[in-house]
């Protein structure tokens, strides 16, 4: 069966299958959308490319590259205590193939219908396989979670789990059959919504994991003058990840190798029974270090032994 479709049909394909909101005017089939955003809202936007090779395996199930798509995507609204609305697509895909995109709106609608997220537009053409989200989510004024908010004597957290995602691309790349429970963390991450939003008027600073812990935690440094100390092995880690790989190699995972989405996040040390009670309903956390004063982020062990990774983290040029 010839699954390959005109473009006009492909672009119905995915206007017959999205959610409707109030707030959305006009969605997908005109030039643009016209969107009616609530009285006293601030509006959250932002934006994510994922390449076939670079971002998933090539082989990757269509839904579940639907569902990564949209996760990296929410993740940024969860970092920034937002409430999602609306987002819009572009596919890039090498021939019009409905039954790809079938499946890959499979995975992206799922999620978007567990957040009341609407597709309201987009486009498609034809080239390598690279999908772009852009979302746009609500925030109350002066609730942003922000980077450059930390301050030296704030308590580090950060939720979840690290390092199973990039223990399941450490695999793939070795040529190694890719363990279950650690794919399908790397195929269907979990945005932290929920936990975002809990934190709102608790956390001082957030970033949500994408390119690995310290570099990640990095950028919060730079935007608050602040230098930041890690205990490695206060890191949570999965029962998989414990059982599958050594300590040396447990800490690079975790501290360096991204793709976790999970948050990352500053509040003050009279602050800890209020992360823990915004957190108890929304995602497990971890109290991982403290900010200081200075510059950069420095990382010890259980002993308080320095410890030096030997990359930094995920870079997209590299």
């Amino acid at each position: 069966m010839d699954s390959t479709v005109a473009e006009f049909d492909l672009i119905e394909r995915i206007r017959r299958r999205v959610a409707k909101r109030d707030d959305v005017l006009l969605g997908i089939g005109d030039d643009a959308a016209l969107l009616q955003p609530p009285a006293g809202m601030q509006l959250v936007v932002a934006m994510d490319t994922l390449n076939s090779g670079v971002h998933f395996p090539p082989e990757t199930a269509p839904a579940d590259i639907g569902w990564k798509a949209l996760t990296v995507n929410l993740s940024d609204l969860a970092a920034m205590g937002a409430l999602p609305a609306w987002c819009t697509l572009s596919l890039s895909l090498p021939e019009a193939n409905g039954e790809f995109v079938d499946g890959f709106l499979d995975g992206f609608l799922a999620l978007a219908s567990q957040h009341d997220l609407a597709l309201v537009g987009g486009d498609t053409t034809r080239g390598p396989l690279s999908i772009c989200v852009a979302v746009h989510g609500f925030i109350e004024p002066g609730q942003a979670l922000r980077r450059d908010g930390a301050r030296a004597g704030d308590d580090l957290w950060v939720s979840g789990t690290l390092g199973d995602a990039a223990a399941a691309l450490s695999q793939w790349q070795s040529g190694d059959a890719m363990d279950p429970a650690l794919r399908v963390r790397l195929d269907r991450p979990t945005p932290r919504i929920p936990l975002g939003r809990a934190l709102r008027g608790i956390a001082t600073s957030c970033v949500d994991v994408s390119d690995g812990l310290l570099a990640d935690l990095g950028h919060v440094c730079k935007a608050s003058g602040v230098g930041a100390l890690v205990d490695v092995d206060a890191l949570s880690a999965s029962p998989t990840l414990r059982s599958g790989f050594d300590a040396d190699a447990r800490r690079m995972l975790q501290a360096t190798g991204g793709d976790d989405y999970e948050l990352c996040f500053t509040a003050p040390a009279t602050s800890r029974e209020a992360v823990i009670e915004a957190a108890s309903t929304q995602a497990p956390v971890a109290r991982i270090g403290r900010i200081v004063a200075g510059r950069g982020v420095s990382a010890v062990d259980a002993q308080g032994v320095a410890w030096q990774p030997s990359v930094a983290g995920f870079r997209h040029f590299e």
